[in-house]
């Protein structure tokens, strides 16, 4: 795969070009030893080379192939945007993102494997950006290559990637505000392996939330987190009284028809960092959560 640029600025080493472009030192060995290319001017030149304004410079970076040990699992995938660089899925409730032990086979990395294998892309090595809970529907970012990974794992450190989420929650949702943040602290539940619960010695964890609707039982909100702890979500608004609906693990109410947690990735927004166009993607509420809404 190839990529270029124009040297506008000043006159710097080929390496310190190509680290201000997001080239890492490993992703410049690997072109370096493992069948890549770097040219200025169409001109092969190491990375000691010095570059001047006006210069243009092209890297061409190996074929990835495949993970061999991640095996193709053939289902239909909902896809919501796709280039060379990006794929964004819609993920179905029920399906892992990624495979673990309780669920090593027909997740979404390995339906995402299958449908590189379908089209004949030459690199195939699946690039999870952002994942989801087994039960959490809504939008989920691939990268289709190390580069682009690279790229937009820097987006998420610092938080130019941004996740919109859509929650149904019951409880005391009167208590809510219009436009309100939850800045409880969140730990280990040490009665459970997998279970998160607000506790004072927690990590800090902070989820923006605004009411989109609410009915005489169920408000539908709107969240973004500030940060990133486990379940923070399910965790958050259960410590404030309104857990989601369908989550068991955390005393959501199981009798509206909804039998997982209601939570649905949204919106996705980034900044693509190859043709720095702004891309924003919405997924509409699945039918599970468009029923209880009476939608």
């Amino acid at each position: 795969m190839e990529f270029v640029w124009q040297v506008t600025e000043e006159s710097v080493k080929l390496k310190t070009f190509l680290k201000s472009k997001g080239v890492s030192k490993k992703l410049l060995a690997k072109i370096k030893f493992h069948g890549g290319e770097m040219s200025v001017n169409d001109q092969i030149q190491n990375a000691l080379y010095m570059v001047v304004p006006g210069d243009e410079v092209k890297i061409v970076i190996p074929d990835e192939g495949e993970h061999e040990t991640l095996i193709p699992y053939e289902a239909p995938i909902d896809i919501v945007f796709e280039d060379d660089h990006f794929l964004v899925v819609n993920k179905p409730k029920q399906v892992a993102s990624i495979p673990a032990q309780y669920h090593p086979v027909g997740t979404m990395a390995h339906r995402v494997k299958h449908y590189y294998n379908s089209q004949n892309y030459v690199n195939r090595v699946v690039h999870v950006v952002t994942r989801l809970d087994r039960d959490t529907t809504g939008l989920m970012l691939f990268a289709k290559h190390g580069f682009a990974h690279a790229m937009l794992d820097k987006q998420l450190q610092s938080k130019e990637l941004k996740k919109y989420y859509t929650a149904l929650v019951s409880g005391q949702i009167d208590e809510l505000s219009e436009k309100g943040q939850i800045t409880l602290r969140i730990g280990r539940d040490e009665t459970s392996l997998i279970k998160r619960q607000v506790r004072e010695d927690g990590q800090e964890a902070i989820t923006d939330y605004w009411l989109e609707e609410v009915t005489d039982t169920v408000a539908q909100v709107g969240i973004q987190l500030k940060t990133g702890r486990t379940h923070q979500i399910r965790v958050h608004f259960s410590g404030v009284g309104c857990p989601l609906l369908g989550d068991s693990l955390y005393d959501g109410d199981m009798g509206l028809g909804i039998d997982r947690q209601a939570l649905h990735c949204a919106r996705l927004e980034f900044k693509h960092p190859f043709t720095q166009e702004l891309i924003v993607l919405e997924a509409e509420l699945p039918e599970d959560m468009k029923a209880v809404m009476g939608h």
